[in-house]
C-alpha cells in the first residue's frame, strides 16, 4: 500500500485531516521517502483502507467471497482481522468454522441467514438465525456454521471482525462434528 501525495486540509479545530483514500496519516513520512531513515513501520501509523482497496486474496468458502481490509498482511495487525463477506443471491456457503478465532458479524445489506447446530437439549437441532441490516451475530471459536442468502435477486454483504490476524476458514463436510 503506498501513500498518495497529501495536502492537509485544516479542520475546524486547527488540526489537519485526510481525504478519503489518501492512505496514511499526513504528518508521517511515506515509506521509501527521499530520506530512507524516515520510513515509519506499519504499526507506527494509522492506515486508511479504501472500499475499493480490499484484498480478495484470503481464505474462502464455497458460495462466498471474502475481502480483507485489516490483516497482518495489509496493515501489520497482530491480533485482529476485519473485512467484508459477500454471499451471492440464492446461495449458501460451505459448512465451516473459524478455528480459534472469535468472529463478530455486522449485517450491512440483505437478509443473510446463519445456520448452526444447537446441542443444548442433548440432541443436535438445526437453528437458523434470520438477520437484516444493522444486526450483529457472534460466532464462538470452532462452532460449525454456514451463511445462506435466500434472496433470489440481491447479494448479502456483512462486515466481519475476527480475533486472529488472518481469516481462518476450515471447510467441513457437514455441520455435524466428525467422530
Amino acid at each position: 500500500m503506498s501513500a498518495a501525495p497529501h495536502h492537509p486540509v485544516p479542520a475546524t479545530d486547527g488540526s489537519a485531516t485526510t481525504c478519503a483514500g489518501e492512505g496514511f496519516h499526513p504528518h508521517l513520512p511515506a515509506p521509501g521517502a527521499a530520506d530512507p531513515g524516515a520510513a515509519v513501520p506499519l504499526r507506527a501509523r494509522l492506515h486508511h483502507i479504501r472500499a475499493d482497496g480490499l484484498d480478495g486474496d484470503t481464505a474462502q468458502s464455497g458460495g462466498m467471497r471474502r475481502f480483507a481490509a485489516i490483516s497482518g498482511r495489509t496493515v501489520g495487525s497482530e491480533k485482529l482481522w476485519m473485512g467484508q463477506t459477500h454471499v451471492a443471491p440464492a446461495t449458501a456457503s460451505s459448512d465451516h468454522h473459524h478455528g480459534e478465532s472469535e468472529t463478530a458479524i455486522h449485517v450491512v445489506s440483505g437478509h443473510p441467514e446463519f445456520v448452526f447446530l444447537d446441542h443444548s437439549s442433548g440432541e443436535p437441532v438445526e437453528v437458523r438465525l434470520r438477520t437484516g441490516p444493522g444486526d450483529y451475530v457472534f460466532v464462538p471459536p470452532y462452532v460449525p456454521h454456514r451463511e445462506e442468502n435466500p434472496d433470489p435477486a440481491h447479494e448479502a454483504v456483512v462486515v466481519i471482525a475476527r480475533s486472529t490476524q488472518e481469516a481462518i476458514v476450515v471447510n467441513l463436510p457437514s455441520l455435524h462434528a466428525e467422530p
